[in-house]
C-alpha cells in the first residue's frame, strides 16, 4: 500500500465563549448564562452577547461544550443517496459497518445523515461542526471540482476523504487503484476471447466514475477491443436494467459486460435472462465489489473483491489521528482483486466456424 503525505491546514479557530467575553467585557460564565438563558445577566447584556455570538458565527447549543473545551467524540457522515436506497446497498453498508467498528472501539460514535444532494451534505457538515457535535468527517461520492473539499478545508474540519487524491485537494485521502482494477478485467475478458465489452457504469461527475471511463477505454483501445459507449446509471436496478437492455438490443451487441456495482450486475443478469440469453455461455457478466448479493444468483457473478470493511476501517483509522492531531498521511488501500465466478466464460462461437464471433 502507498502512503502520501497531505499538507492539511491545522484546523481553523472556532469562535469560542472566551472570544465572545473579552469582546463584551464579561465573564465566561456570564456569557454561557445569556446564550443559554440562564438568570444573572441583564437584559442590555444579554442582547450584546447574543449580537457578539451572532456575528462571530457562534452557534448557542455549543455554549456548554465550548466552556468546558470537551471533544464531541463523535465523526461526521453525509450520504448523498435516497434513504429507501441504502439498505439495499452492501458498498455502504459493509463501508460504514467498518467505520463503525473503529469509532466504537475508540468510544466515538458516528453521526450520519442521508441528504438529497451535496449542497445538503455541506450544510450538515456546516451545522454539526458550527454546533461542535463532532471532531471530524468523512467525505464520500467525490466529485471532480468538489465545492465541498474546499469549503471543508476553510472550515478547518479535519476530514477524510474516501477517493482519489487527484481530487481531495489538502484533505487527506483513503483510496484504491480502481484503473488497474478496471485493465485486469478487460485484460481476463480479453484472454477468454471477447472483442466486443460493454460497461455499464455509475453517476457521471464522480472521480472514481471518470478514471474507470477512462481506464477502459484505454484497456480496450491497447489491446484491439470494440469498446461500446459506456452507460452511466445512478447505481440502482432499475437503471441498470434499463442500460443492459439498451447494451443488448443495440446492432453490434456485446458478448461480455462490466457493471460498477453488484445491484446492476444482477439486474443485467435477469435482463439477460428474460431475453432469452444463457450467461455465461451468451454473454459473460462482471460485477464491481463482490457481496453475499452477486453470490447466491445463478450462475454466481465474477466480481471485483475488496475487503470494503477494511476499507472503512482505515478511513476512520485516519480521520482519529487527525482529530488526535497525530501525523495521518493519505492511504492507498489494495486494488479489488478479480474473482472469476461462473458468469464469465469464452465468447460463443459463430454457426459452422471454428472462429471466435
Amino acid at each position: 500500500m502507498e502512503q502520501v503525505s497531505q499538507q492539511q491546514s491545522p484546523p481553523a479557530k472556532r469562535p469560542t465563549i472566551a472570544d465572545i467575553a473579552k469582546i463584551v467585557g464579561v465573564s465566561k460564565v456570564s456569557v454561557s448564562n445569556a446564550l443559554n438563558g440562564q438568570p444573572g445577566v441583564s437584559d442590555a447584556t444579554r442582547a450584546k452577547i447574543a449580537a457578539v455570538a451572532e456575528e462571530l458565527g457562534f452557534v448557542r447549543n455549543s455554549a456548554a461544550r465550548a466552556l468546558s473545551g470537551a471533544k464531541a467524540a463523535a465523526v461526521g457522515l453525509a450520504l448523498c443517496r435516497p434513504a429507501r436506497m441504502l439498505g439495499t446497498e452492501p458498498f455502504f453498508m459493509e463501508l460504514i459497518g467498518g467505520i463503525e467498528k473503529v469509532l466504537s472501539d475508540a468510544s466515538y460514535s458516528l453521526a450520519l445523515q442521508v441528504v438529497s444532494d451535496h449542497e445538503r451534505g455541506l450544510e450538515a457538515y456546516r451545522r454539526w461542526w458550527g454546533e461542535r457535535h463532532i471532531d471530524g468527517a468523512i467525505l464520500v461520492d467525490l466529485r471532480r471540482d468538489d465545492a465541498r473539499v474546499p469549503a471543508l478545508e476553510e472550515m478547518g474540519l479535519p476530514t477524510v476523504v474516501i477517493g482519489h487524491p487527484s481530487g481531495s485537494g489538502r484533505l487527506t485521502p483513503v483510496w484504491s487503484d480502481d484503473a488497474a482494477a478496471v485493465r485486469e478485467t478487460v485484460e481476463y475478458l480479453a484472454a477468454l476471447g471477447h472483442r466486443r465489452v460493454g460497461r455499464v457504469a455509475g453517476l457521471t461527475g464522480l472521480v472514481h466514475t471518470a478514471i474507470r471511463d477512462e481506464a477502459f477505454t484505454a484497456a480496450c483501445t491497447d489491446l484491439g477491443l470494440d469498446a461500446l459507449p459506456t452507460v452511466h446509471t445512478d447505481y440502482t436496478g432499475e437503471e441498470g436494467a434499463r442500460a443492459t437492455r439498451r447494451l443488448l438490443l443495440s446492432p453490434a451487441r456485446p458478448t461480455a459486460i462490466l457493471y460498477d456495482n453488484d445491484i446492476t450486475a444482477v439486474a443485467g443478469l435477469s435482463v439477460a435472462q428474460e431475453l432469452g440469453l444463457s450467461v455465461p455461455r451468451d454473454l459473460s457478466l462482471v460485477a464491481w465489489d463482490d457481496s453475499p448479493l452477486a453470490q447466491v444468483v445463478r450462475p454466481p457473478l465474477t466480481a471485483l473483491t475488496r475487503d470494503i470493511h477494511a476499507y472503512g476501517a482505515h478511513a476512520a483509522r485516519t480521520l482519529l489521528d487527525l482529530i488526535a492531531g497525530r501525523p495521518a498521511d493519505g492511504y492507498e488501500d489494495q486494488a479489488p482483486q478479480l474473482t472469476p465466478r461462473g458468469s464469465t466464460a469464452a465468447p460463443p462461437r459463430p454457426a459452422g466456424t471454428g472462429t471466435w464471433r
